[in-house]
């Protein structure tokens, strides 16, 4: 009995450390694999909360490099075991719902059978699309197959990110079923067959929607334009010396006569470019789109702002909604405001799109990228682009590689360019069937000059959303209960009697 508990610990620990590496260099191959031991290690909670755990652990240890906090103003003795306590917070949460998914699977009546995994895939996908509109969630199942597999990636165009964790968990079954069942029993062959034959169509069908991107995202009838995308490459924990606050200036004022000179259009500037209340040197020679902060109705906002060719102050803005915890939004309580260098925000208005004058954009800012579901409704509701502009000094290049993950499957999933401007990388340009096209030397300032078609037409996740996983739901659910009504309920166990029989009295 102890073995068998060991075993499945083991099963959730190595099945974690799988998925942190599948989140960290991507690839199905790493995940699927992953998931087979989470269905192996399901039927203990605790098993799949270490499975949950570690996952977070290994491919968010990116978020050790909050280390050292003393630039806003957390003493050095505290600043380690804040940064270790926010990931070990991210790793908990994980490790709480994991739990829950295993009390989940525990419960339905038909343990290990497709139903019971098509019922509980789906369930976790629209429980991954739930997070990634709330304030703690970065990248999940769905956002690993990037960019090792784009063929499959290309199903989200139908399914989206949701739709792609549910269908590498219902393939994780299908390899923890081919390696528990024996290879005699009458099963395995179709078993085997049948899961070979689904990875063939899956990748064929994805293959077709990438060779055939205008069939689902048709080319605008504006002109193509051309738009500069600046890298600044200030490290965040100098952004605010007096030395970078005089240099800023002058070096924006250059990228935008650089880009002038090389007939971009307008001109991209990462999160956080113009400071509060800012202004440029001289007029602009051209459009500036630029993040930076604002003051609505007496509360301060991050935001993307635009500058008028020949103006020198904004004069239209989409203010960020999804906030960054504790760097961003801060609880009004004694001792808390100097977590955040720019002293708390608000959040603006959920819609991610943007009438800016030109081609309708949706906005991503920073972590904004992970919300899928918000960006679809942008394109849903007109944008013909992505805008994706970020902050991610002083995290390592492995957040960095997470961040593009992510935005090659935002374009998938709607069908549009992308064009990332982000302080020290990555910024790049990415066309409407996911592949990057240019991108910038992380770390290192620059200037890219990127391409822009803007794009019309719908994809089917922009259309219907997450229908088919609440369809995956609906269907195996009224399976299930129609499976229950047939076999009746389970009889109950016979309980010991505590006195003998009246006739042994």
């Amino acid at each position: 009995m102890g073995n068998d508990r060991s075993l499945v610990l083991l099963q959730g620990l190595l099945g974690g450390l799988l998925a942190g590496v599948a989140l960290t260099l991507s690839g199905p191959w790493w995940m699927v694999p992953a998931l087979a031991l989470l269905w192996a290690a399901s039927r203990s909670s605790l098993a799949s909360a270490i499975w949950g755990g570690v996952a977070v652990l290994v491919s968010h240890r990116w978020l050790l490099a909050l280390h050292p906090l003393m630039w806003i103003g957390v003493p050095a003795w505290l600043s380690l075991p804040v940064a270790v306590g926010i990931w070990l917070a991210c790793a908990l949460l994980a490790a709480l719902l994991l739990a829950c998914w295993s009390a989940l699977v525990n419960r339905l009546p038909l343990r290990g059978s497709f139903t019971d995994a098509v019922l509980a895939a789906a369930v976790w996908g629209l429980v991954e699309v739930a997070l990634s509109q709330s304030p703690v969630f970065w990248i999940g199942v769905g956002g690993s197959v990037l960019p090792a597999d784009p063929p499959l990636a290309a199903l989200s165009r139908w399914i989206g990110e949701g739709g792609l964790a549910a269908l590498q968990l219902l393939l994780g079954w299908w390899l923890w079923r081919l390696l528990t069942l024996s290879r005699r029993e009458s099963g395995w062959p179709r078993l085997l067959s049948g899961g070979l034959l689904s990875l063939l169509v899956l990748h064929g069908l994805g293959a077709w929607l990438l060779q055939n991107p205008v069939r689902l995202g048709a080319e605008s009838d504006r002109a193509e334009f051309s738009v500069g995308l600046w890298q600044p490459a200030i490290p965040t924990r100098e952004k605010f010396s007096a030395q970078r606050q005089r240099e800023l200036p002058g070096r924006l004022q250059m990228a935008l006569q650089e880009a002038d000179a090389a007939g971009a259009d307008w001109l991209m500037a990462p999160e956080g470019t113009l400071p509060l209340h800012g202004s440029l040197m001289a007029p602009a020679p051209i459009p500036l789109m630029s993040g930076g902060f604002h003051w609505s109705r007496g509360r301060q906002h991050s935001a993307m702002v635009l500058v008028e060719a020949g103006g020198t102050t904004p004069v239209s803005s989409l203010d960020k909604h999804r906030l960054v915890p504790l760097g961003e939004w801060v609880p009004a309580w004694p001792g808390l405001s100097g977590l955040s260098a720019i002293g708390g925000l608000e959040a603006g208005e959920p819609s991610r799109l943007w009438r800016w004058g030109g081609p309708p954009a949706a906005v991503a800012i920073c972590y904004e990228i992970s919300n899928g579901a918000a960006l679809a409704r942008a394109v849903a509701e007109g944008a013909e682009w992505i805008l994706a502009a970020a902050n991610l000094d002083p995290y390592p290049i492995l957040l960095q590689q997470q961040y593009l993950a992510l935005a090659q499957l935002r374009s998938l999933e709607s069908a549009r360019p992308l064009l990332s401007t982000v302080n020290t990388g990555p910024t790049a340009m990415i066309r409407a069937d996911g592949q990057m096209a240019e991108r910038l030397a992380a770390f290192d300032p620059g200037l890219l000059l990127a391409p822009l078609q803007p794009r019309k037409g719908l994809t089917g996740y922009v259309r219907w959303g997450e229908a088919p996983l609440w369809l995956m739901v609906g269907v195996s659910s009224l399976l299930l209960v129609r499976s229950a009504s047939r076999s009746g309920l389970r009889p109950a166990r016979p309980r010991r009697r505590k006195t003998p029989p009246l006739d042994q009295e």
